[in-house]
Parts: C-alpha cells; structure tokens; sequence
C-alpha cells in the first residue's frame, strides 16, 4: 500500500511538535520512501547535542505508533528512518540482469535508501576484506550468499576463485553448485585449517612472483565456530592472509551471528575496514559488529535491513535475497558464458560509500 503526501506530512508535524515539547529548535527538511521505510531529514540548530537529538528515538515511535525509529547524523543534518509496515524481498536475479557492467571483483549487495543498486569492490585499497555480522532472522546468510553469487554472476571462472568454509554445512551449501567453487564446501576444522595452510603458501608463492590473478575470495560462515574448533592454529593463519592477501588477490569474507569483543580481537578490527551489519540483540554488540558507536544496528528490522559501514560513514541497505530458483539462473547463466559481463565502469551506479569503494 503506497504512502500519501498527507500521510507523510501528518508524520512531519508529529515529529515538529515532539521537538517543540522538548524544546529543540528543529524542521523537517523533505525526505525519501524506499521499499522499506520512510527516511525523513532533520535539520536542528547547533546548539543542540547529538544524543540530545537521538534520545528522542523511543518517543518519536511512540508518537508515530511504529516499534522504532533510528536516528544517526549525516553531515549537518540528522536522517530519521521510520519502518513501513510492509515490505517485499529484493531478488538478485532481477537486479543482476539489470545491472549488467561492473568493474571485476565487485558484488551486488542490494539498493540503498534512494533505491539505486548498491555495489562493493572488494578489492578497492579501503575496502579489501569484509566481515558480514547479524543474528537469527538478520539476512546474515541470505546476504552473504547474495554477495557470493553476484561476484561470480559478474566475473568469470577464470578470473575469480571461491573457497567455501562452512562448519556447519547449511549456510554456503546451496553455493557448491557455482563452477567458481571449485573446491566445494569444507565443512571440518581440519579441512578449513588445511585450506587456509595451502592460501597462505600460495600469497607467499605470489609475492614472490609478482601476480594477483585470479582473485581468491576467502568466504567463512560462522567465523565464531571456526576460531573456537580451530583456536590458534586457524586465527594465525586468518591474520596472516588479512595483513597480506590484499596484494596476491586474497580477499576474506567472514561472517558471524553473534559478535563479541574476544572474537573481534585487534587484528580483526585493524584489517576488516568494511562491516556489512544487520539485527543485533544489544548496543554493545552493534558496537562490536560496527565498529563504531551509535551505529543503530541494535534498531534494525531484519530481514535484510542492513548496513554498510566503512571509514565511519554508514549506508542503510536492503541486502538483495538469493532463492533456489534464481540460483539455478545465475548457476545456469555462470557455466554457459552469460553470466560474465562486461567489465567497464557502469555509469550512474553506487559503487559502496560514494567514490571510497570504486
């Protein structure tokens, strides 16, 4: 059921006079309604704090009668993001084959506020290696196979690799039937441990020899699970191919359902600079998991509701949802040569936060 003007500014002027009653000068400024919320544009005078501001996150809901409202700042203004009451899935099929030119090893993750498609490089100088982190009913596994299909939609077998480690078996599954999977799922510890061995002997062997092709995406679901079985042996070896694999075209993509300060230690902090974010149960760990404080993932829907985070900005997403069935097509479409596109610059399109991840 599509939003009316009236009903937008009924809610703008229920957000004027909740500022007014707390004595905060401040205008509703226009706004946008994507698929998933309506995002307002406040402007406040300076005199007022930031947590001032976002405090009044719980009364602005209770005013417009919704279960929440996140409020963040973005440059001089603040966005307050208000959740429609219904919502429909992004597929990736769709969106692949309308989004056909992007540059190699780049990922579809789905459309941002405005609605425009949203897309990360991966191997752009701040991006690099990605940790993807969410609880049950998040999007967390939905999204990383998205992320995964669409680099292989986009890239040729022979130009990009995909390394599956998955302990439990259920969230990269459905993936081994890509020919850029070559290796299947690893699904033990000891196989994963034996795995990562073989990639750092081979960043060692490229650094050697001066190359960086193909690409090697380095995907791990339940990170948590792996460095518990996996203890020393396996965060050795993840930290070495975090500090160096950028350069011999190694890239990890890590994802875990409950981040926590002992799993996001210093060396993952320091070399994960892209966090891909949805639904956690606390502020703390939307800290953990963002990597920055008042990021709001505490305040997220789930299902797909997420957000890109890197150098401290924040893009609010609805990650894209990959079904059997358009897995099928993009499978299809990978071993019969169509999936593999051209590779030029695609004019007009998102790529990450603005120009930092082309």
């Amino acid at each position: 059921m599509a939003i009316s003007r009236t009903q937008l500014e009924q809610q703008a002027d229920k957000l004027e006079a909740l500022l007014r009653q707390h004595k905060v000068s401040g205008r509703i400024q226009g706004g946008v309604v994507t698929h998933r919320m309506i995002q307002f544009d406040l402007t406040v005078d300076v005199s007022h704090k930031v947590r001032q501001i976002q405090s009044l996150a719980e009364e602005m809901a209770l005013a417009l009668n919704v279960q929440t409202v996140r409020i963040y700042r973005q440059g001089g203004r603040f966005c307050v993001e208000i959740p429609l009451e219904r919502t429909r899935l992004l597929r990736l099929w769709p969106w692949c084959r309308d989004v056909p030119n992007v540059p190699p090893c780049t990922t579809l993750l789905g459309a941002d506020a405005s609605g425009s498609p949203l897309l990360l490089k991966l191997n752009a100088p701040d991006v690099v290696h990605v940790l993807l982190a969410g609880a049950t009913g998040s999007g967390k596994t939905a999204l990383a196979r998205a992320l995964l299909a669409s680099l292989a939609y986009y890239n040729p077998v022979s130009a990009l690799h995909l390394i599956l480690i998955d302990p439990k078996r259920r969230g990269f599954a459905p993936l081994a039937q890509l020919p850029h999977a070559a290796h299947g799922v690893i699904d033990s510890t000891e196989g994963a441990i034996h795995h990562l061995h073989n990639l750092v002997a081979e960043m060692e062997r490229r650094d050697q020899t001066g190359i960086n092709q193909p690409t090697l995406i380095v995907a791990i679901d339940e990170l948590a699970d792996l460095m518990q079985t996996g203890a020393q042996k396996v965060e050795a070896l993840l930290t070495r191919l975090a500090q160096r694999g950028r350069q011999a075209g190694i890239h990890l993509v890590a994802c875990t359902q409950k981040p926590s300060a002992s799993l996001i230690g210093s060396a993952i902090k320091a070399n994960f600079p892209v966090r891909l974010v949805g639904a956690v149960a606390s502020r703390d760990e939307a800290r953990y998991a963002a990597g920055i404080s008042d990021s709001g993932a505490e305040k997220l829907m789930g299902r797909g509701d997420f957000l890109l985070i890197k150098q401290g900005e924040s893009i609010r997403f609805q990650a894209a949802w990959l079904g059997a069935k358009e897995l099928e097509q993009i499978v299809q479409a990978t071993r019969n040569g169509s999936g593999s596109r051209s590779q030029a610059e695609g004019a007009g399109i998102k790529r990450g936060i603005k120009a930092g991840a082309a």
